[in-house]
Formats: structure tokens, C-alpha cells, sequence
């Protein structure tokens, strides 16, 4: 695993994948999965992995947290960046941060609190959690409301910020005055574009974003990587001609619920036997499974032409 500090070179090398987590019938972590997982990714060209929401670490008790670490750093390759997360309450991270400290993960990413917060009590929160961990944090937004585009600005002015996560959702990625404000006051090559595929090139090419994070990277890692290539090569038509082929998995996604569907997708597809969500989420109904089923082994069959096998 890698354990030097994340560089902007890096970010536009290898698409962001944000894996699920499979853990066994008892919700423990079933390393063997995940392994798989894992070298299935990396054996497409993705090198960097981030652990947060598509593995429902939301929901991670403390107990656990140190025993994930330990697993993750020991399943990536050597030259792999692996970014786990913390949060989102405030005394969960911080507790958190103590053992990332002592870990030798050269980032972790703060989960967006959803519930009781400001913004300036946020920032003080993730100004806590760097100093805590000794080292800077990936920023992840995720909705309006959570922070300004002048206070993300000021975090990473104040070398606090590995990397934005900018994931904030609109009908038309276009048009996006938070994300034309927020590249306006901050280097854009500090963030990325945190919502798969379908946004990615617009956030790439109008908008002058590092890389993009992706969930379907997980189901065909080679073809999601040769979009990224695509697109920095400037060639915009064979790159869109890639996305679409996403489109059917991530409509899905968004309809029944990103995290649940991606889960589900990774076993439905064969890739690895994911097992159950961890509560407070569930896994797909029988009716759910069989849409899912579907687009994820037509994705799959797309990456196994893409890998010439």
C-alpha cells in the first residue's frame, strides 16, 4: 500500500474507486471478499481506492475500525493509495483520528455530517480531526448547505485538505454555480469530481477538475479508467461513448439507493460474494435484484471484452 502523500499527478492518473465493503453472515469483515474486490480493481489499472460511503462506514462501530485498517492495508497492492473514513459525529472521528495517527494511511476522508451542525462548527471539527490525525484530510461535500465555497477555500488555504471530494448532485453538472465559485477561489487541481461517471466529464473538461471517484469502477475498472485517459487525451467523443455504457447501473443507483445497489451489484455480477449490509441499511428485494442483476453483468461483460478475455 501506498504510504506517501497524495499528489495531483496521482489523482489524474487512476479513477477513484469507492468500493463496498463485504462483510460475513455475522456483519463481520470477510477479508477474502474484499481481497477480491480489490485485485479484481486493480487488475483493470485502478490504483486508488476510497473507503466511505459505498462501504457504509457511517455505520462502522469503533471497535471495528482499527481491525479495517489493518485489513485494507494489508489487501491493496503495494503501489495502491488507500483512503479510509472517518466520522461523520464529531467524537466518533476524533477518536478515529487517534488511530489513524498511528497508521500508515497518508489520508483519510471526513464522512458529511448530515445531522445537528454549522458551518463553522464543521470546519473546527475538520481543523480538530487534521490535528489530530498529523496529517491533511480529504474534504467531502456532498450538499449544499454544508459548507461555502469560501469556507472549502479557506481549509485548503490553510493546508488543511489533501483533496475535494465535490460531489453535490445537479439536474444539469453544467450548470453549478457552487462548483464555478468554489474552482474560482481554490486550484482546481486540489479536487475532484466525486459522483461516478455520468457528471465526470463535464466536471474534467468545463470545469478543470483532477480525476473522479466512481462506484461502477468496481464492476469494470478498465473501462472506467480508459474513459479518464480519454478524457485527458481530448477525446470527448469516445469517452462519452464509455459513460452511456454506465448509464443503465448508475440510473439505478440513483432510483433505489447508491450504496445499496452498488453492494448488491458486486455479488449479482460475480465479481465477489459481498454478503449482508450492515444495518442501518439492507440489501436489495428480489424484484430490486433482478434490474440490478442485469445492467451489472452487462457491465461486467462490456469490462471482460475491454480486458481482450
Amino acid at each position: 500500500m501506498q504510504t506517501t502523500p497524495v499528489t495531483t499527478e496521482q489523482l489524474k492518473s487512476s479513477v477513484i474507486a469507492v468500493p463496498p465493503l463485504a462483510r460475513t453472515s455475522e456483519l463481520g469483515l470477510d477479508r477474502t471478499a474484499n481481497e477480491q474486490i480489490v485485485q479484481f480493481i486493480e487488475a483493470g489499472g485502478v490504483s486508488t481506492l476510497l473507503y466511505g460511503g459505498n462501504a457504509n462506514l457511517y455505520h462502522i462501530g469503533l471497535d471495528e475500525y482499527e481491525p479495517l485498517l489493518d485489513m485494507l492495508s494489508e489487501i491493496a497492492g503495494e503501489e495502491t493509495l488507500v483512503v479510509p473514513s472517518a466520522g461523520p459525529a464529531y467524537g466518533l472521528q476524533m477518536h478515529q483520528a487517534k488511530i489513524l495517527r498511528d497508521s500508515p494511511f497518508p489520508t483519510a476522508m471526513v464522512l458529511p455530517q448530515e445531522g445537528i451542525m454549522t458551518e463553522a462548527g464543521m470546519m473546527t471539527a475538520f481543523r480538530h480531526f487534521v490535528e489530530a490525525m498529523g496529517r491533511p484530510a480529504v474534504l467531502y461535500i456532498k450538499r449544499d448547505g454544508y459548507i461555502s465555497p469560501e469556507g472549502a477555500a479557506k481549509l485548503i488555504d490553510e493546508g488543511l485538505v489533501a483533496f475535494v471530494k465535490y460531489a453535490i448532485v445537479r439536474d444539469d453538472p453544467n450548470e453549478d454555480a457552487f462548483l464555478q465559485q468554489l474552482v474560482s477561489l481554490a486550484d482546481p487541481r486540489s479536487i475532484v469530481s466525486g459522483i461516478g461517471e455520468q457528471p465526470a466529464i463535464v466536471h474534467l473538461t468545463k470545469f478543470g477538475l483532477t480525476g473522479y471517484t466512481s462506484g461502477c469502477v468496481c464492476v469494470a475498472p478498465t473501462l472506467s479508467q480508459r474513459m479518464l485517459g480519454l478524457v485527458y487525451q481530448e477525446d470527448l467523443a469516445a469517452a462519452e461513448a464509455i459513460r452511456t455504457r454506465f448509464q443503465p447501473l448508475e440510473d439505478l443507483r440513483n432510483g433505489i439507493n447508491p450504496i445499496r445497489v452498488l453492494h448488491d451489484a458486486v455479488s449479482l455480477a460475480g465479481i465477489a460474494e459481498t454478503g449482508p449490509q450492515l444495518p442501518m441499511l439492507h440489501n436489495l428485494s428480489d424484484s430490486e435484484a433482478v434490474a440490478v442483476k442485469e445492467a451489472a453483468v452487462a457491465l461486467l461483460e462490456l469490462e471482460h471484452a475491454a480486458r481482450g478475455s
